[in-house]
């Protein structure tokens, strides 16, 4: 095999390949990138039986072939690489990789014992890609990282007619956003779900956000369940998560006549500098009145703090306790200057109910997405 590339190119292209390989492997040839130099270009694909990730870039290919060679280790020497066309060649079981003055001789890995990479056929529908992108990036925040309890390490993925909603919870807050979903030429009866692990799904608003549409594409291939995203050349398929997601969308409320709305810039800044005093896992006392919001952070006996913003509150008012990181996610992903946080009620009237919180396009008027991040709030510390 023989070919030569832009630098630049094969350099993302590599990266792209390598980017969703595990750190650490049990069999070494799943930490390889196969790349494949075809008569119009090349095609590099990565896969460890979970998640696989494919790209076609343009080469000058003089020999076809194909060749498998340690990813990390090329993604580092691609990344690396003076500003001039790369060329390959083979020769045996060594792959020789020069670019201007500098020479690597890499060895090569088995290509025969790779396994086949998946190939999703069936397009489902289409998404905006920046709406994507920022979907995923709030709501999976709220995915658990506890690999205990798989079935909630992923966001489940709800597609209907129209709109395409994401779902994440790690059982102490859940997140929820919609967007809108082109089905094609599709039929969509019912609703179609699709449990996808949250760090695959990161990566593909990552890489695709700026793509203008992508392509997914769910398909139950030899009793394997893959969904595939593609954009620009570039397509990465994952397993799903086998298990019933909880129902958690039972637990938000229809409507909640208590709530306070403030500034969302002031209410992040003023929980990062009260949290300073808090000990590990500690929860910040939060007192929502006619006056503004204020905060509380008990600490050691050597640091307390405490700060008060301007709010406007709707109803009683009501002390909650939360954990200022899960409080922090929520705030971040809203995007609007301002934020409503609601107060459900339980049952029991000395234990405070969930807060809603979501975005608040002026101090009056409700925000137009469909964010929505509901969080337990800790038992008051009496």
């Amino acid at each position: 095999m023989r070919f030569q590339a832009n630098r630049d190119v094969f350099s993302e292209a590599v990266s792209f390949a390598v980017k969703l390989l595990p750190q650490r492997t049990t069999l070494p040839i799943l930490s390889g990138v196969l790349i494949e130099a075809t008569a119009t270009g090349l095609i590099l694909s990565s896969f460890d039986y979970e998640v696989s990730a494919q790209t076609e870039i343009t080469a000058e290919v003089e020999e076809t072939g194909k060749i498998l060679v340690s990813g990390r280790l090329l993604a580092e020497i691609a990344s690396r690489l003076p500003n001039a066309p790369v060329r390959f060649s083979t020769e045996n079981s060594r792959i020789k990789v020069s670019c201007g003055s500098a020479s690597f001789t890499l060895l090569s890995m088995p290509v025969e014992e790779y396994p086949s990479i998946p190939q999703v056929s069936t397009q489902s529908g289409l998404v905006p890609a920046e709406e994507f992108a920022a979907a995923v990036a709030q709501v999976a925040v709220a995915a658990s990282r506890d690999d205990v309890t798989p079935v909630i390490t992923g966001v489940q993925l709800e597609i209907t007619e129209n709109s395409l909603s994401l779902v994440a919870t790690d059982r102490y807050r859940v997140a929820v956003r919609e967007i809108d979903w082109d089905h094609g030429r599709n039929t969509t009866e019912g609703t179609i779900t699709a449990l996808v692990p949250a760090r695959t799904l990161q990566e593909v608003g990552k890489t695709f956000g700026h793509s203008g549409t992508i392509s997914v594409s769910i398909t139950n291939n030899d009793d394997r369940e893959l969904i595939a995203f593609t954009a620009n050349k570039k397509t990465v398929t994952s397993l799903l998560i086998k298990g019933n997601f909880p129902p958690v969308r039972r637990l938000f409320p229809e409507t909640v006549d208590n709530y306070a709305v403030m500034n969302t810039a002031d209410l992040i800044e003023a929980t990062r500098r009260v949290q300073l005093v808090l000990e590990r896992e500690a929860a910040l006392r939060f007192t929502f009145a006619a006056d503004g919001v204020t905060l509380e952070a008990v600490g050691s006996e050597q640091a307390q703090a405490s700060e008060t913003i301007d709010a406007i509150l709707s109803g009683t008012e009501t002390i909650v306790s939360l954990k200022p990181q899960f409080l922090l996610d929520g705030l971040s992903a809203v995007h609007s200057e301002f934020v409503r946080i609601s107060f459900t009620k339980t049952e029991n009237p000395n234990k405070p109910g969930p807060v809603l919180i979501t975005s608040q396009t002026s101090r009056e008027q409700a925000g137009a997405d469909s964010y929505k991040y509901l969080l337990q709030p800790n038992l008051l510390l009496r």
